[in-house]
């Protein structure tokens, strides 16, 4: 069975890096469960080595830390305006808000809860539009002022943060900086301002603030590509069987490759149903005995079948797909290459009939400020 192994050490040494250079606070993302490296143990793994609250999207990841035993601080800031808000007082999450409807809904439903006031800082995505944010800021200081919720953070995105010198990036900080003077001048006072994650956390203090949000950079990737991070996760898989083909040989679906040569084909349990993705067809490798071994024919549902050459291997002998590239195995970020994607896309699109396996375990729970 193909198996996925998570190091925590290396979540625990990134997160160390990563508080290092923040200014403020570090919140551990762990949205898309842990991005695809458990949520749970990321978390953990974090929080032990410098993180002080975590963040995911959606109230569901919310809660399911929290039924985890965590109790830090958690921030949730992707619902729509009819979710359930009453978990977020169940449960004592913050909410992120970027809208009045929203506003509304967690006032009503999550008496008391803690919220922060979301910005649209040039993304046209998430967060209210500045043409919208001293209203919401009036409108959150009413509903403060009777004790119905209480702002504590205010929120916002780079666009181009993985671009240091993109012009995108000053525009939202400074458009961010307005949006706090605004706050401010609404009568709020919120403790927590929050706008970088990872990539301008490891290149742009400027937009640091008193908290920074990290998910990417926990299990090792860099969005800048300017700073080592150590990537958290390995994937291996036996050979479920080899055979020796003629020259001229056409292997796969649609006979996309066919051997130049006469070579020994290894085929692997595992395909694009489990997150190999199968535009990295014909361009992957794998490491087979301490070499590399190409990816040959096109990656199916179920199986990957590689050109082990003259290599001596025998069925249920382990390859790894992707590792930390310590021994020369391919990474997570060749593998995005070869597929014309981004890493985050890789780990976070792995299969659940991936055996699972953890490294270097955290400490149980995590621990409230």
């Amino acid at each position: 069975m193909a198996t996925l192994t998570i190091d925590l050490g290396a979540v625990g040494a990134n997160t160390r890096l990563l508080a290092g250079r923040a200014t403020g606070e570090l919140m551990a993302v762990v949205k898309a469960d842990g991005f695809g490296h458990g949520a749970v143990d990321v978390a953990r793994a974090a929080l032990a080595a410098g993180a002080t609250r975590l963040g995911v999207t959606s109230l569901a990841e919310a809660v399911a830390l929290r039924e985890a035993g965590l109790t830090a601080p958690v921030l949730s800031w992707l619902n729509p305006p009819d979710a359930d808000y009453s978990l977020a007082a169940r449960y004592d999450i913050e909410v992120g808000v970027p809208s009045r409807r929203h506003l509304d809904a967690v006032a009503r439903w999550a008496p008391g809860a803690r919220v922060h006031l979301m910005l649209d800082a040039g993304l046209a995505r998430e967060g209210a539009a500045p043409a919208a944010w001293p209203g919401l800021c009036r409108a959150a200081r009413l509903l403060e002022s009777q004790g119905r919720l209480a702002v504590v953070g205010l929120m916002g995105h780079l666009p181009c943060a993985e671009q240091p010198g993109h012009p995108g990036n000053a525009a939202a900080r400074i458009r961010f900086a307005w949006a706090v003077r605004q706050a401010l001048a609404s009568g709020l006072s919120p403790r927590d301002r929050h706008l970088a994650a990872t990539a301008a956390t490891l290149t742009d203090p400027r937009s640091h603030h008193t908290m920074s949000r990290v998910g990417a950079g926990l299990v090792g990737i860099d969005p800048s590509a300017t700073t080592r991070l150590r990537p958290a996760m390995t994937l291996t898989a036996p050979v479920v069987e080899t055979r020796q083909v003629r020259a001229g040989t056409p292997v796969g679906y649609g006979h996309s490759w066919s051997a130049p040569r006469a070579t020994t084909l290894g085929l692997l349990p595992l395909g694009y149903a489990d997150g190999l993705p199968r535009r990295a067809s014909g361009r992957a490798e794998v490491l087979v005995r301490g070499r590399r071994c190409p990816v040959v024919g096109r990656i199916s549902m179920d199986m990957t079948v590689v050109d082990l050459g003259d290599a001596p291997v025998d069925p249920g002998e382990v390859v790894t797909v992707f590792g930390p590239g310590d021994a020369g195995e391919p990474t997570v970020a060749e593998w995005a290459a070869w597929a014309g994607t981004i890493e985050h896309e890789i780990v976070t699109g792995l299969g659940h009939r991936l055996r699972r396996t953890v490294i270097g375990a955290a400490p149980a729970a995590g621990s409230r400020r």
